[in-house]
């Protein structure tokens, strides 16, 4: 019997990241999800397992190269990487904002993205059929007020995918990137606004319906399961009350 597959995913926690964890599972996939918070893994690996599918958890930073380098060693091969740590950071104009919040997002969605992917491309392409899925954001394709860090680092996110996939066409490895637009999650708009609930609560105040983390995991992993030669190079989703980033039809 061929062993399953293996699905790392990053940034797996909470949200996205836990979401897209349980369905390659279902799917067939043995996932390894790290994440900072070490509990919240291994709960979830332990959830996934009882579940009566194959889970991991292994904690890590992803902007820590060295700590990156080495849990890539634990890999030959590998059938999928989902980039999925990063997050924003306040909601101020470009003439206040903090240099430190931008420094910080652009670490985390950026350079931990660029980390994890050099560390493990090797890996994937061993594996004669690797995906690398970049989990971006509709902030990455457009700009919009008060969204300024946010919006360059998922930008830098969105090129590094571009231009990635144009450098290693030819390999047996496909690049996908998913750009979400608004999506509810327990903790993404809250951590945006450092744990004022009331602010993060107006951000879908009125907003029929907003993507919810299953929504995007399910997203990923229909991109992931189709056949090796299909590449879905970009996938924007939004809730149907959403025609941009900054048109939201909200009622009330």
């Amino acid at each position: 019997m061929a062993a399953s597959p293996i699905a790392v995913i990053t940034g797996a926690s909470s949200g996205i990241g836990a979401a897209t964890a349980r369905q390659l599972a279902a799917a067939g996939y043995r996932v390894v999800v790290t994440a900072r918070r070490k509990d919240r893994i291994e709960a979830l690996a332990a959830e996934i397992t009882t579940a009566g599918h194959e889970a991991t958890a292994y904690a890590l930073d992803v902007t820590d190269r060295a700590a990156v380098d080495e849990f890539a060693t634990a890999f030959r091969s590998l059938a999928v990487l989902v980039n999925n740590a990063g997050g924003a950071l306040g909601a101020d104009p470009v003439a206040t904002g903090d240099p430190a919040d931008w420094r910080q997002m652009y670490e985390t969605n950026v350079i931990g993205t660029l980390n994890v992917t050099q560390a493990l491309l090797p890996a994937l392409t061993a594996s004669g059929d690797g995906t690398v899925v970049i989990l971006s954001s509709t902030a990455g394709l457009s700009a919009y007020e008060g969204g300024g860090g946010y919006v360059a680092a998922k930008h830098g996110e969105h090129v590094l995918a571009e231009t990635l996939r144009l450098e290693i066409v030819g390999t047996p490895v496909r690049v996908i990137e998913v750009a979400p637009g608004m999506v509810k999650t327990e903790e993404f708009a809250t951590t945006r606004f450092r744990g004022d609930t009331e602010k993060a609560a107006k951000v879908y105040a009125g907003v029929d319906a907003p993507l919810s983390a299953d929504d995007v995991a399910d997203t990923i992993t229909w991109a992931v399961t189709r056949p090796s030669h299909v590449n879905i190079d970009l996938l924007v989703v939004r809730p149907r009350a959403q025609a941009s980033n900054s048109k939201v039809h909200r009622t009330g």
